[in-house]
């Protein structure tokens, strides 16, 4: 199906450069990959989010603040 979509212009040059290394003309084929892995990204987070809900209740309080604590230490010695 035919569209059009709105897109930075460096996102339409850095497309265009992968779809000439692949020695294609236009960067359609690039831009249905990158949808399809996104599609897919969003279905993966989706169904870990559904595994996460059913732990619900699953600890403690205490044992939530203690975790939520210890995430946020290492956070702050994570790299950026």
């Amino acid at each position: 199906m035919r569209t059009t979509v709105d897109i930075e212009p460096e996102h339409r040059s850095a497309l265009l450069a992968i779809a000439a290394r692949r020695g294609e003309k236009g960067f359609s084929s690039v831009l249905k990959e990158a949808i399809e892995g996104y599609l897919a990204g969003e279905a993966e987070r989706e169904k870990r989010h559904q595994r996460f809900l059913v732990l619900a209740g699953s600890i403690t309080e205490q044992e939530a603040d203690e975790l939520q604590r210890e995430v946020e230490k290492i956070r702050t010695h994570w790299r950026s």
